[in-house]
């Protein structure tokens, strides 16, 4: 077996984990949303404390699958560059925008509201705990939805070739 093979089993077994977390949060979070307005609703004490019961559960859960996600996202992003440098030479000025982009918008909002989730419950208001969960929720939505990397890669619209090397043309290509 050579370097090459052994690297790109290791970026398949990376992906695969990447891909596998932050579609389980993606649900996860919204599932979170739900439960907490079933608590908000709910009328019957028992109720309340039943929903708030599996709202507090599933965070825990929903939390360990974001650190997981994270984990094989930053190790995802060092092995683009190590794996394929050519490539990445080639649209690293495409890719490397957009990688910053899904980190400035999604993750910063998933992660720091997601501390109000994890942390705020007795200290915050029940609105605003309700607010934290949605924007989780959004967040979350955000890194699969607006994350235009993925759709670069398959169809390279938004970039031009400017001496063999795509630039970034259009914004919302």
């Amino acid at each position: 077996m050579d370097a090459v093979f052994l690297a790109r089993i290791q970026f398949a077994a990376n992906i695969t984990f990447h891909i596998l977390f932050p579609s389980i949060s993606i649900a996860l979070s919204w599932v979170l949303l739900f439960f907490r307005l079933k608590h908000l609703r709910a009328t019957d004490p028992q109720q309340k404390v039943d929903w708030l019961r599996a709202y507090r559960l599933w965070t825990k859960v929903f939390a360990l699958t974001f650190a997981l996600g994270v984990v094989s996202g930053v190790t995802m992003s060092f092995q683009f560059g190590t794996n394929w440098p050519g490539y990445m030479e080639r649209v690293g000025n495409i890719a490397g925008p957009l990688l910053g982009y899904e980190v400035l918008t999604a993750f910063f909002l998933e992660a720091g509201f997601l501390g109000v989730m994890l942390f705020g419950h007795r200290r915050v208001g029940e609105m605003v705990h309700l607010g934290a969960t949605f924007l989780v929720a959004l967040g979350t939505l955000m890194k699969r939805v607006l994350d235009p990397c993925p759709q670069f890669m398959d169809a390279h619209a938004g970039g031009l070739r400017d001496c063999r090397r795509p630039v970034p043309c259009e914004g919302l290509a």
